[in-house]
């Protein structure tokens, strides 16, 4: 027998100030200088680029230096170009000239501290303590940068179409979600605002 379909719950996004606050407090946790920069710099690229946390580790030395895009192999083999904020660009390079293990076009650009690949879970470990720091849900994960990037974007006024193409959805329905996640925003921005509510 086949279960019941579970409903996809709505992804939960952080404020931009909290995840500004994330990649700084991080930054300030990390026991090496380096290590700090490269913890800031990986969030960065999520909460304003949009990537997934496995995009930003697959980087390598060749995508070096960053320009104003970056081009990315999503999905499905499916390519995307993103735009790059100033200070996102700075936060790498900041990891790169402090990084002790040389980067050649062919390595990882984020390396672990015995000179390896970065790994998902260093950057999640970490996060965890900063939020915790910070007071804030354990929802508030690397992946929910991501959904940040998107909600605040819609919020900002971006169109569906162009979101799908900067989070590299490969269906417009995924990108949908977003707007249920705005308008849940909306509606508790409403709640609290509106006079008959406190009624």
């Amino acid at each position: 027998m086949r279960g019941p379909r579970i409903k996809k719950g709505l992804p939960r996004p952080v404020s931009p100030d909290d995840a500004v606050g994330l990649a700084e407090t991080v930054e300030e946790l990390a026991a090496q200088d380096w290590v700090g920069c490269r913890d800031r710099a990986v969030l960065l690229l999520l909460y304003g680029a949009g990537l997934r946390i496995s995009e930003a580790l697959g980087l390598k030395g060749s995508d070096l230096p960053l320009g104003q895009t970056l081009t990315l192999m999503g999905k499905g083999g499916k390519q995307r170009v993103v735009p790059l904020l100033p200070a996102v660009r700075a936060a790498v390079d900041d990891y790169v000239d402090q990084c002790p293990w040389p980067i050649g076009k062919d390595d990882p650009l984020f390396r672990g501290v015995k000179g390896g690949a970065l790994t998902q879970g260093i950057v999640q470990k970490a996060t965890a303590k900063a939020r915790r720091v910070m007071g804030l849900p354990d929802t508030a994960t690397p992946h929910a940068l991501r959904h940040s990037f998107a909600t605040h974007l819609l919020g900002a006024g971006t169109d569906l179409r162009s979101l799908q193409e900067l989070l590299g959805h490969a269906s417009l329905g995924s990108t949908q979600i977003y707007t249920k996640v705005d308008a849940a925003s909306l509606l508790d921005t409403y709640r609290s605002a509106h006079p008959r509510e406190r009624d």
